[in-house]
């Protein structure tokens, strides 16, 4: 597989993980909070959505042959640098970064009204990063 095909694969899967959360944009909070499958569903896909979107940041950073990040969060750094995101983007897509750990490693202390406010108002900062990149590809 070259690298444009990683980075196609990568666009492809954000994509299916984002229409599957955007199904999940008219259950309230009491809904997540009260049904067990949907909560685990809703974060598996979040992570699985942030987690595509640092590793398409990194293949685009291989592709173009960029400084190699020391963390996730670096990744939208150096793509911010090489203006193929703005700092709007790599704003939020360092707190979706952050909020991808919180999700690897809070398992006991999940905050499930931020799950569903990314659910309803943050899905779109992710929209906005496939936009830009794709623009620039």
């Amino acid at each position: 597989m070259t690298g444009l095909d990683v980075i196609e694969k990568g666009i492809s899967n954000i994509k299916k993980y984002l229409s599957i959360l955007s199904s999940y944009k008219d259950k309230s909070i009491t809904d997540l909070l009260n049904d067990l499958t949907l909560r685990g569903a809703a974060e598996r896909y979040l992570y699985l959505a942030v987690q595509a979107t640092i590793d398409l940041a990194e293949a685009i950073i291989s592709y173009k042959e960029l400084r190699r990040p020391s963390t996730f969060s670096e990744s939208f750094e150096i793509l911010n640098e090489h203006n193929i995101i703005s700092k709007e983007v790599k704003t939020n897509m360092l707190q979706m970064a952050g909020f991808r750990n919180r999700l690897a490693h809070d398992y006991g202390d999940i905050n499930y009204n931020v799950i569903h406010d990314v659910l309803i108002n943050r899905l779109t900062d992710i929209e906005s990063f496939l936009e830009e990149i794709s623009k620039k590809l």
